[in-house]
């Protein structure tokens, strides 16, 4: 069996509301398969000015072939002019989870379904 390989990107966004956005486009998109949403305590260097911020992390399971749209998409519809976004590799996991991520995040040689 071919090798796909899996990431996790993680941002943040500044409300949960603005999260359910950015995750219900990438997810129709197909740019992603999961994407589960937390809000979480911020502290933050930003114009040299200590920041304390509510927000909401978002950790979107997509493949590695999907990564540049997923970036693009987050920097086109997020709010933030410096959005984070960090790619993680995923190394292994649960073959059968891992075959529904790359049937479901549209990749090459899968079915892409319309949601």
């Amino acid at each position: 069996m071919e090798r796909i390989p899996y990431c996790l990107v993680i941002t943040t966004a500044p409300d949960a509301a603005v999260a359910e956005t950015l995750a219900e486009g990438l997810l129709h998109e197909r740019l992603a398969a999961c994407i589960h949403m937390q809000d979480i305590r911020s502290r933050y260097l930003w114009e040299n000015k200590l920041c304390r911020e509510q927000e909401t992390a978002l950790w979107i399971k997509t493949l590695e072939e999907r990564y540049d749209s997923v970036e693009k998409y987050i920097q086109e519809h997020h709010p933030y002019d410096l959005p984070e976004i960090i790619r993680v590799p995923i190394t292994k996991g649960l073959p059968a989870y891992l075959k529904w991520l790359a049937d479901t995040a549209g990749g090459s040689g899968s079915s892409q379904k319309t949601l």
